[in-house]
């Protein structure tokens, strides 16, 4: 940091300068940003964290279903906002997350949703997850509950993070899997977890 701004490491000889009129919000030394890199009125690269000028909030040249490259950029209330394929603006929810992302983290995932307004609702699951694919969830919930007579202390409102780690898959497929299970009368749902329905002799 100096009078004119912020200089940014981003894996070059020469570092990345940030002017303050560029900061989207002050940096700090020893933080990461999300960053878009232009040409100046020079031809110098420089760096921009007021990256909604280059990104849109709303597309037409998404569909439902579709996959796409996002990175991630910022929390909020809801969620984190995430940039699609370097142009548009999506959110991930974070009660329909299952693993843990960062800010600046490249991955890939899919459009759930596109609203009224034209605004994007993203997933990191494919859509459409059908019965016939919640099955082996299912079988792996069973098994569990047989290895542990009878009990498993995860539910439908268990945390994201800790489905994940034991099954390896998001809150909204396990919880379909659990519903399944509990039509099929094959398990109650207690306040701490579930249980194996005694089954009649």
């Amino acid at each position: 940091m100096n009078h004119l701004g912020a200089f940014a490491d981003w894996g070059l000889s020469k570092d990345l300068f940030i002017p303050f009129g560029e900061q989207q919000h002050p940096l700090r030394a020893g933080a990461y940003a999300v960053v878009k890199v232009y040409l100046d009125n020079q031809g110098r690269p420089t760096g921009s964290t007021r990256i909604d000028r280059w990104i849109e909030d709303t597309s037409t040249a998404l569909t439902v279903g579709q996959e796409v490259d996002l990175l991630i950029a910022e929390q909020t209330e809801l969620g984190f906002k995430a940039v699609i394929n370097h142009q548009f603006w999506g959110l991930l929810y974070s009660n329909e997350l299952y693993r843990r992302v960062r800010r600046g983290q490249k991955t890939v995932g899919f459009v759930q949703r596109i609203r009224d307004d034209g605004k994007i609702d993203l997933s990191l699951n494919r859509p459409g997850f059908s019965e016939s694919k919640i099955q082996p969830i299912i079988d792996a919930i069973e098994a569990k509950l047989r290895e542990n007579e009878g009990f498993l202390a995860l539910n439908d409102k268990s945390p994201p993070p800790a489905i994940y780690a034991e099954f390896g898959v998001s809150k909204k497929i396990f919880k379909q899997a659990v519903g399944a299970l509990y039509k099929a009368r094959k398990i109650t749902i207690e306040a701490d977890g579930i249980r194996t329905t005694p089954q009649d002799p």
